[in-house]
């Protein structure tokens, strides 16, 4: 019997005569037994970087930016002991702003702020959200050097004027954050997809970025270059582009962790904003990135809460399995993602350009040559990943609330593993290897080809 995560429980299936079933999980390590204590320890000895009391003055303006729901990072814990340290500098309650990176998700709802913070920390501090479509929330912050000049971009498409961004990203924050004396992050460092590893300098140069940065971070022409892999961040020119947006916002202090599979905190780094990213992300690798002997006929994906409440977030499941530095999936296997997805494709504006690109698409090829050719907006990037997974891997969802959202979106629904798994057999023959990966999001299978 295996298990996979499916909404906050579990789905336990067995695979048919024939089939081959290897599960792989990330490294085991030791929680740490007391997080509050190993929050306040990192905080005391931060990373190359002064303890945040002596960062700040009396008098000073800080902004937090936290992650949104779609993100494990325990902020409860995080967001209260920075502002005990703040609080502690003289720094008044209402000098502070909690900033909710969504970057284009939709906005967070009071239930999840409380969630996130906590009910004392939300009635006692301005939280708000991002607003990466509303230019008066947005600071300028120049264009860094990326060439996009071979793309022709359809400029009906964005809500931004793109005709002036030739020859660099342009830059933004939102200015709740620039504005501010004294800029932090929080945030979990796990592998990402186009980043590398996510955490460090990602929360607030994604989560808090204009439209217009987020189009062309995540625009064709970084999407297909070669630097911009899962599990890599030296050459990436994704992560090269949201460090210098960090740094030219200000950002100077973060507070990250590691989590396991089982969101566990089992690493917890404060400081500044490089050099502690660096150490998460040294002891990340060591723990996420597992070798495997093989490429498999099929992958079966776990996911589970937060991220499997759409489609969109789902599916970078399929993404990740299919983008590591070696597809783990044969050409014309088969990828398998138990996701609930009961918010349909997702609600924000983001994850609706996704969905209806995939939906109006007359076929994969024609979809990824389109994208190519004019580009996208900001969450269409999904659309276009997932173009280049389908191209080459069929995916099938099982269990979402949803079935017509996912064959709209050009992939397989199955109500049951075992439905899911006969598709297989049909498809592929009933002797086949399976590789299980019951939190792919986190565990990253780097195939060791003899």
């Amino acid at each position: 019997m295996y298990k996979v995560p499916y909404g906050k429980g579990e789905l336990a299936f067995d695979l048919p005569p024939g089939m081959r079933g290897t599960v792989i999980e990330s490294k085991t390590v030791p929680p740490i037994a007391d997080v509050p204590a190993a929050i306040a320890e990192a905080l005391a000895e931060p990373v190359n970087s002064p303890p945040l009391r002596e960062l700040a003055r009396p008098g000073d303006t800080a902004c937090i930016v936290f992650t949104d729901i779609t993100r494990a990072s325990p902020d409860h814990l995080l967001v209260p002991a920075l502002l005990a340290e703040l609080a502690a500098t003289g720094v008044r309650d209402e000098d502070i702003t909690l900033l909710c990176g969504i970057g284009l998700h939709r906005p967070s709802t009071p239930q999840e702020k409380l969630a996130k913070l906590g009910a004392e920390v939300v009635a006692r501090y301005r939280v708000i959200d991002h607003e990466p479509q509303n230019p008066a929330a947005l600071v300028d912050l120049g264009t860094t050097e990326f060439d996009v000049s071979r793309f022709t971009f359809d400029v009906s498409r964005f809500t931004f004027d793109v005709s002036r961004f030739t020859n660099g990203i342009p830059l933004s924050v939102h200015r709740a954050a620039y504005d501010a004396d004294l800029l932090i992050a929080t945030g979990i460092v796990e592998p990402h997809q186009y980043a590398g590893y996510s955490g460090g300098r990602k929360t607030l140069a994604v989560g808090a970025a204009g439209e217009a940065m987020i189009a062309y971070t995540h625009g064709p022409q970084m999407v297909d270059h070669p630097g911009t892999r899962l599990g890599r961040i030296e050459g990436n020119p994704f992560h090269e582009a949201i460090s210098e947006a960090a740094r030219r916002a200000g950002l100077r202090f973060i507070l990250n962790v590691v989590l396991d599979d089982d969101k566990r905190v089992v690493a917890v780094r404060a400081g500044e904003p490089t050099a502690a990213f660096l150490e998460l992300v040294a002891f990340a690798r060591e723990l996420y990135e597992v070798p495997v002997l093989q490429q498999y006929d099929v992958v079966i994906g776990g996911v589970g809460f937060p991220k499997d409440a759409n489609l969109y977030q789902a599916s970078r499941a399929a993404s990740y399995l299919f983008f590591a530095p070696t597809p783990v999936v044969k050409p014309g296997g088969l990828l398998i993602i138990p996701a609930r997805c009961q918010e349909g494709a997702g609600k924000g504006v983001g994850e609706q350009r996704f969905f209806e690109a995939m939906r109006d698409a007359e076929d994969i090829p024609s979809l990824l040559a389109e994208l190519r050719r004019t580009g996208y907006p900001p969450g269409a990037q999904r659309a276009f990943i997932m173009a280049k997974v389908l191209e080459v891997n069929p995916v099938i969802i099982v269990g979402a609330e949803c079935p017509d959202i996912v064959r709209q979106a050009k992939m397989i629904p199955a109500t049951t593993m075992e439905e899911a798994l006969g598709m297989a057999t049909e498809v592929l023959g009933p002797e086949l290897d399976v590789l299980i990966v019951p939190h792919a999001l986190l565990t990253l299978p780097v195939v060791q080809l003899a």
